[in-house]
Formats: C-alpha cells, structure tokens, sequence
C-alpha cells in the first residue's frame, strides 16, 4: 500500500496554518480542549477534561467504560457541543456560532472524519461504491477526481470486489472497512475512530493497523478509542487515560486494557 502525493491521503495544507500566520512559528494544535465539561440529563460524562492533539500525531483514548470515550470524539467531530470550558479546533472555538455558519460547518466536517464503533450507525446507500462516493460527491470534486477518491479508498480497505453489494449484507469486519474508506476518501486532516478494531477478526485488523500507520507516515493524524494496549503498542500511538470519574489521569489502571486488538 503506498500513500503519497496526488494519492487520496495526500496531506490538506490549506488547514495547517501556524499560529501566528507566519513559517517557522509555534504550530497551532489540532484539537484542543480546555477544561471541557458536557453533562447527559444533569448526569456529567466528561468533567473539566485539558487534552490536545498536534497534525501528525497518533493518539489513543483509553479508559474503562462510561468514562466518556466516546462524549470526547463526539465533541470533537461536533455532534455535541460542550456545556463549558472551549473546544479549540486548529486554533477556532468549535461553538454553536461557529457551526452556524453551512459553509463553516461543511469544510469542518469534511476535515473531521469520524468513524462510529457501530458501523451500521454511518453506512445508508443501496451499494459499497455508492456509500464511498457519497462524502466526496457533496464537496462538489471534478467527475474524474471523485472516481479516483472513491478507487483508492476502497483499494486501501480492499472493498474493491463489493463495490456493488449491499453494505447491510456484509460482515461486520468488511462494514468497518467500508465505513473507514467512506470517511478517508474525503481526505480528511484527522480521523476521530471509536474502537477502530472492535469486532475485527485478524485480517481485518491487520488492514485497518497498516493503514492507519501508513496515515500518520503521510502527515495525517488520527485520535481513536481502545481497551486493547497490545493496539496502542503496536501502532506507537500516545496514550491519554481518562479514568471512572471522567478525568484525563497522568498514569493507566491495569483495568484499562486488554491484550487483543481482534476477535479470537
């Protein structure tokens, strides 16, 4: 698999900007939170919580169950917004305002690539080709650049043989493989993965871990969900714990991991 220049991973410059404008300052983070506070029904899932993620990086979430894993990516991919402290997307306050405005709210969710634990929650066209070729064909791209999006993307999950199946008839592994290359082939800057390789038989897992190591190595930067170090190890990300109480800790439980990244 290789990932380059003109490739669909090709890395989007027009979002790496410094924070002062200008070549060779401090670069702004890609995802910031400061002091983030969101709560379900009165109920707080993410208290006071300070992360960040620098372009390039590979980040794993890590933490027991109900931990607010998932709230985080939520926040971050915009599908709630926080009830305190400011979520800092490169270097602009992710807020109601901000959203507001389509054409913000378009160009941010297209560099923001989310992909769900549940890969039936995302995936809603009648084929494989025509799930990979919905995100690119609302951006507006050329005929011929669409048909290379869509042609890479499933090349790199290789789903190339069920371009014309239906997703609902597949199995779990080839739907999170779809739902993947639905999400990459609009080129985003980060991609947001809740438990990446969840339910993954061996093969599947290998796909998804080659893939996201080739990602990163383009320049690109993932943050995703696990249970499993032997993923985190095994992909050098940087891990952050968030422990029971919904903070963000400087050390792991053991409780915190398994040791497989697939299905038996």
């Amino acid at each position: 698999m290789w990932i380059g220049k003109g490739d669909v991973l090709a890395n989007d410059t027009n979002g790496a900007m410094c924070a002062s404008g200008a070549a060779g300052a401090e670069t702004t983070p890609l995802i910031e939170f400061r002091d983030v506070v969101f709560s379900y029904a009165g109920h707080t899932v993410v208290d006071g919580v300070s992360l960040q993620v620098d372009r390039g990086e590979l980040v794993a979430l890590l933490g027991p169950n109900g931990c607010g894993k998932t709230t985080i990516m939520r926040l971050i991919n915009g599908l709630e917004l926080a009830d305190a402290g400011a979520y800092l997307f490169d270097g602009h306050a992710v807020d109601a305002a901000y959203l507001k405005d389509s054409a913000t709210a378009q160009r941010f969710h297209q560099r923001v690539g989310f992909v769900f634990q549940n890969a039936d929650a995302q995936l809603f066209c009648a084929t494989v080709g025509e799930e990979v070729a919905f995100g690119p064909a609302q951006m507006g791209l050329p005929a011929d650049e669409l048909e290379r999006r869509v042609r890479d993307a499933m090349g790199l999950f290789q789903v190339v043989d069920l371009a014309d199946a239906s997703p609902y008839q597949l199995s779990g592994g080839q739907k999170k493989r779809v739902a993947l290359a639905a999400v990459v082939s609009m080129n985003p800057d980060i991609l947001v993965l809740d438990e990446p390789t969840n339910g993954l038989d061996e093969d599947s897992c290998d796909i998804v871990v080659n893939f996201l190591l080739a990602y990163v190595a383009a320049g690109k930067t993932v943050l995703m969900s696990t249970h499993h170090q032997d993923l985190v190890r095994r992909l050098g990300a940087r891990a952050i714990y968030i422990d029971r109480y919904h903070h963000v800790v400087e050390a792991p439980s053991p409780s915190y991991g398994t040791e497989s990244g697939a299905t038996d």
